[in-house]
């Protein structure tokens, strides 16, 4: 039941607008339908993905004032869990909005990395509503070089680096974060070089239509997060 209603919300939606795209959008390259459909994807998204990276950055900018909190009533559970609330009610942060956020994404997620893993394969055709004519011929091949159905390290390398540049970016040091207890900073530098990693691991072992996916995604959170940066600074 639960994956019918995965297929039938999720992955017959979007599957049916990469098929329209690549025929009328895209010249006939499925990477650039790829492209498209990962844009507009993240653009429906954008608010919530917005919010996420917004809160992170404020959580980040009052871990100082956490850390006070936390030393000023060490002694006292209550009192320090009654300051904490009081400090995340101020500055409008939920400490289980990150987690909610990205159990709503996740499901899009994985259905994208789904119908891009397997392509315009003649098996998902079964897909297509009654309306979207299947393409008659499926090429591979984008930008004249990329195989999209085979691993491509250049793309998994600049998705990687891209993954790195966005990691720098969230991380960018906020006012009193060296204020910021010495393991704190330590995970933080450690999630910088975690992501590209990562992404290096498992794009050096999957197709190219997903490593593509991932570096648009990227490129996308990227100019999110200096939207972001410059946001929560002109409100300091």
């Amino acid at each position: 039941m639960i994956s019918g209603f995965f297929r039938t919300v999720l992955s017959q939606p979007l599957f049916n607008a990469l098929v329209l795209l690549y025929e009328h959008a895209s010249f006939g390259d499925l990477g650039i339908a790829i492209i498209f459909l990962t844009i507009i994807v993240r653009i429906i998204l954008f608010p919530l993905f917005h919010k996420t990276a917004k809160h992170q950055k404020i959580a980040q900018k009052i871990q100082p004032e956490v850390k006070k909190i936390q030393e000023k009533h060490k002694n006292d559970r209550e009192a320090q869990t009654r300051e904490l609330m009081e400090l995340y009610k101020k500055n409008q942060v939920n400490p289980l909005t990150p987690i909610l956020l990205l159990v709503i994404q996740l499901p899009i997620l994985f259905a994208l990395y789904k119908i891009f893993i397997n392509g315009l394969s003649e098996g998902s055709f079964a897909l297509l509503y009654s309306f979207v004519p299947a393409p008659e011929t499926i090429s591979q091949l984008s930008f004249g070089v990329i195989q999209l159905n085979a691993v491509s390290i250049p793309i998994a390398i600049l998705a990687a680096a891209t993954q790195y540049i966005q990691g720098r970016l969230a991380m960018a040091r906020a006012k009193g974060q060296d204020a910021l207890p010495a393991q704190a900073r330590k995970m933080a530098k450690i999630s910088i070089y975690a992501g590209p990693t990562i992404a290096l691991l498992v794009l050096t072992r999957f197709p190219a239509a997903v490593g593509l996916y991932w570096l648009t995604s990227t490129v996308f959170s990227i100019i999110q997060q200096i939207i972001v940066n410059k946001s929560v600074h002109e409100e300091k």
